[in-house]
């Protein structure tokens, strides 16, 4: 049978990274590979008491069609949450989504033909990556330092590519990096936007997970133009299962989006939407994420000590004050797809750095999760990397 697919469907191809993840859902192997929160943190008891409240008091509401907007109930929590951080915001320019990857599509079928100009950072998240290809843009990488974005670096662009769509960044805890855009670069990067009239996209899954240094504002806290469009997420702080994102934006961008999301699915599950805001009534989410907080500090300090302890002197890597994951760089002649290999037959597993670049695939670098293991196995799975590591520099 010969299949006649769209452009779109025959330039999209399997994910490295899930065929990766595959291999490491085997019980034996101590994976750092997926993004994954801790699972034994879930609220369980609570989820099911407001679950009770929800079938209870709105059961038929709940289990019903909704809004494309989403319940206004959870858009007026989201709102205060917003409020918290420095988002002036309502709930008119919100939107509830089935997960904040929804709204990475969303915003490719919003802003990008065939040929468009996204500009990122270099490396970045590999989910996005794929969901903005599904549009065969065009990528112009911006290098990054451990204070994000480099904005010289960022101009340049800009200046070569006038009619770039959107800045996609993850300024809080960069996924895959860990590092953290300092304050002075997000005021220049809403600058620059302004200046060269382009949309900044900005990615915080992870900015409510700080567990070190100083709160910074987000990106948008400096928009002035209503240029920045802010895409966050319930699964890093409460639970992903539940696939509940949010996007917020000037109302008439986030019009855009409503119609685009109501072709898409119509609105996001009404009975997780309810069942989040009943938890958030009854119980204090704040709670809940400091001792999210809690935990995944001594993970990575656990993790970091364990850098220190076993890998090789002269590697490099970051040092996240939050969020999931520690970067490290190779030596420019290791190849890490082999080292990956050799890790996987000792049972552990990290992603390899090439999927996070979009167009220059690169062979020295690796991503460590470290949420979702604990800390007994954190100690005995670094150790096996860096066996591994010390072997391989040996033999350069």
């Amino acid at each position: 049978m010969k299949l006649n697919f769209s452009e779109c469907a025959r330039s999209v191809a399997n994910s490295a990274t899930r065929e990766i993840l595959k291999i490491t859902e085997q019980p034996e192997i101590i994976s750092f590979a997926g993004g994954l929160p801790a699972p034994e943190l879930f609220p369980v008891d609570g989820i099911k008491a407001a679950c009770e409240a929800v079938l209870d008091e709105t059961g038929e509401q709940a289990l019903q069609y909704s809004t494309t907007e989403g319940f206004l109930p959870l858009r007026e929590a989201i709102a205060d949450r917003m409020s918290a951080i420095g988002i002036n915001t309502t709930s008119d320019q919100l939107l509830v989504i089935t997960g904040s990857q929804q709204g990475l599509d969303l915003t490719g079928k919003l802003f990008l033909d065939k040929g468009d100009v996204v500009i990122c950072e270099s490396p970045t998240y590999l989910a996005a990556i794929n969901a903005f290809k599904a549009y065969s843009p065009r990528f112009v990488e911006v290098p990054m330092d451990d204070d994000g974005m480099r904005m010289g670096e960022l101009e340049r662009a800009l200046q070569a590519n006038p009619n770039a769509k959107f800045i996609y960044t993850i300024p809080d805890f960069q996924n895959p990096t860990g590092r953290t855009m300092k304050l002075e670069r997000r005021i220049k990067l809403v600058e620059l936007a302004n200046q060269y009239n382009v949309v900044i996209l900005e990615d915080n899954p992870y900015g409510a997970i700080r567990f070190a240094g100083a709160d910074l504002p987000p990106v948008k806290h400096f928009d002035t133009e209503g240029r920045v469009i802010y895409l966050s997420t319930f699964s890093k702080i409460f639970t992903p299962g539940l696939r509940l994102g949010w996007l917020c934006a000037d109302e008439s961008i986030l019009s855009k989006y409503v119609a685009f999301k109501q072709a898409t699915d119509l609105h996001t599950d009404s009975f997780a939407q309810r069942i989040t805001a009943k938890y958030m009534d009854l119980f204090d989410l704040e709670e809940h994420i400091q001792k999210i907080k809690d935990v995944y500090r001594a993970r990575r300090e656990k993790m970091m000590e364990c850098i220190d302890a076993f890998f090789p002197k002269q590697l490099k890597h970051s040092a996240p004050e939050g969020g999931l994951f520690i970067w490290v760089e190779l030596p420019k002649d290791i190849d890490v797809q082999d080292l990956f290999k050799k890790c996987l037959d000792n049972k552990v597993a990290f992603v390899p750095g090439n999927s996070f670049f979009p167009n220059d695939a690169r062979i020295n670098a690796f991503r460590l999760n470290y949420s979702n293991m604990p800390e007994e196995k954190i100690v005995e799975g670094m150790k096996r990397i860096g066996n591994v590591l010390n072997e391989t520099l040996l033999l350069v």
